[in-house]
């Protein structure tokens, strides 16, 4: 009979940065020219693998699932096997998996723009299409350099701009914002990197 491929490894259904993505390693020892199917399962339908099309012969050692999901409530697993001209690996499968639940969530990026006396600060999200219908919320925290006391601003829709009244402040104030997410319990990103900048500065 053939020789069989050597299966995949590490494979792993993994959360990241809002998406929902399969990876793994190449067997020991595949070929240079050895390319990977997924397929996935859901939990309301098992023993139904259903094709992934833009995962099919691939030579990556990831596959981007998040929009693939038919349904964002519930389980589901993933699996992959290696394939070089005729002879192919055995499937390999991942764990179980809730986007929902399972989402990790990444720091926003803050876009500022500062006016005479107002500066204007909304969150941006690198969000899949078919993940914007969630309601996605940041926090933001304001701060004077230095100190440790921070206003905060929190449970704003992602869509939505804080606007600062500055006329008050006077010197090197930071900006900084988390994502926010209600699943069961609120979820959260860490705080982005701090935006600093100087406040009606007399020079």
């Amino acid at each position: 009979g053939h020789v069989q491929l050597p299966p995949p490894q590490n494979v792993t259904l993994l959360s990241k940065d809002f998406d929902m993505i399969l990876t793994w390693t190449p067997g020991e020892g595949s070929p240079p020219d050895v390319a990977y199917t997924v397929r996935y399962e859901s939990q309301e339908r098992m023993g139904k693998w259903m094709k992934v099309p833009h995962c099919k012969n691939i030579h990556s050692t990831s596959c981007n699932l998040t929009c693939v999901l038919p349904n964002f409530f519930i389980k589901f697993r993933a699996r992959v096997k290696a394939v070089s001209g005729k002879r192919q690996s055995p499937w390999v499968e991942s764990r179980f998996k809730e986007y929902h639940l399972d989402v990790e969530l990444a720091p926003p990026v803050l876009n500022v723009n500062v006016q005479e006396n107002l500066i204007h600060v909304n969150a941006a999200f690198p969000l899949a299409t078919c993940v914007e219908s969630f309601s996605w919320m940041y926090d933001l925290n304001v701060w004077e350099a230095g100190s440790e006391d921070k206003k905060q601003y929190e449970s704003i829709f992602r869509k939505n701009t804080v606007t600062i009244d500055t006329t008050a402040l006077r010197g090197n104030y930071c900006l900084s914002a988390r994502a926010s997410f209600q699943s069961i319990d609120f979820k959260h990103s860490k705080f982005s990197q701090p935006v600093c900048m100087l406040l009606n500065h007399k020079g």
